[in-house]
């Protein structure tokens, strides 16, 4: 295994047994009470109490609209590019070869990696009641907003109140897809195993994509903002622009 992997791997080790606390600190919060992230984002005079705006679920549009933004929009695109020349640098899977059919090849298997994992946790979601889009942190410094980044990949808001919970669905669809890539289109010689140490990564890959949310777009004036002003399609009116 290279350096890069194992890095990758403990990387999301170490997440993963951060998450699980903090992701009960933010959900012990009662149903009817204001978060700490609402609590941080909402103003007050000095005549006028300190009250969080309730939570939304989001409409049937907003829902399919996330969706295809998720599964097929830029982020996918670049992320499966990105690990396509990854997996091309260091000739995996070997038998793929190499050239440009070759990388053609491991992107077009990315890209369904990371097709399968949106849809499975969507619908998964929907099964489970949750809640699939990604809420920006009204807090400030980069840290709270890195760390509600990482909570947000192993947890999903539930209920009329979007109280926040580990989910399920967000924890097993990176398995659920690289176990298909595995027994559907790659090498015989791949089995669970493997599949499991890959989804590793998938799951690492749908943390740096919540981080590419949390901080390269969301405001009224950046590129796809439009698709999750909570204000205009009954998000979560707590939350600043989001996926």
């Amino acid at each position: 295994m290279s350096k890069l992997r194992v890095v990758s791997l403990l990387a999301a080790i170490v997440s993963l047994g951060i998450l699980a606390p903090l992701a009960r600190a933010q959900s012990s919060i009662a149903p009817g009470t204001a978060s700490p992230i609402a609590a941080e984002s909402t103003s007050s005079t000095p005549d006028q109490p300190l009250v969080a705006p309730a939570y939304q679920s989001p409409t049937e549009k907003t829902r399919l609209r996330t969706y295809f933004f998720d599964a097929f929009g830029p982020y996918p695109i670049f992320g499966s590019a990105l690990i396509a020349a990854v997996n091309q640098r260091e000739k995996t899977p070997p038998e793929w070869g190499q050239g440009a059919g070759a990388y053609g090849q491991r992107f077009g298997s990315n890209f369904a990696i990371a097709a399968v994992t949106t849809t499975t946790r969507y619908g998964l979601a929907r099964a489970f009641r949750e809640d699939t889009v990604y809420y920006r942190c009204e807090c400030k410094g980069i840290l709270q907003r890195f760390r509600h980044a990482m909570i947000s990949t192993v947890t999903a808001r539930r209920g009329a109140d979007g109280h926040r919970r580990l989910s399920f669905p967000a924890i097993a669809a990176p398995y659920a897809g690289t176990m298909t890539a595995v027994y559907a289109w790659y090498p015989g010689r791949f089995d669970s195993r493997d599949a499991f140490r890959m989804g590793n990564y998938t799951l690492l890959a749908f943390a740096g994509e919540n981080l590419a949310l949390e901080f390269i777009y969301g405001g009224p004036h950046t590129l796809f903002s439009h698709l999750h002003r909570p204000a205009a399609l009954g998000t979560d009116a707590s939350s600043g622009p989001s996926r």
